[in-house]
């Protein structure tokens, strides 16, 4: 199977929530990244399609980064996002984690 992505994930193991719309915070776990993207790894992954907002703390920023995100595709295991528009701050740090692993 050929992989379409236009930024390569690394494996990472990095606690996250995301939210689905109105609904409460759910607790999760980032099993690979990119800047394009993460696959979470939860029990509840929201349906193919869904708009989630991804949580992630990250280094430099003073709270959380709020990443607007679409599921792009979904297991029993969790879910595949693909991240919307960042600001240049939540850009730059999550660079520089990507760098770092």
């Amino acid at each position: 199977m050929r992989d379409h992505r236009k930024h390569p994930r690394k494996l990472i193991e990095l606690s996250i929530a995301f939210r689905i719309g109105d609904g409460p915070r759910v607790d999760a776990i980032c099993r690979d990244l990119s800047l394009g993207g993460m696959f979470i790894e939860t029990s509840s992954p929201a349906p193919f399609g869904a708009t989630v907002e991804v949580l992630l703390s990250l280094q430099g920023l003073k709270q959380a980064a709020v990443i607007p995100s679409v599921v792009r595709w979904t297991t029993p295991e969790g879910m595949g996002v693909q991240f919307g528009v960042m600001g240049a701050r939540e850009t730059y740090a999550l660079t520089q984690l990507l760098g770092s692993l």
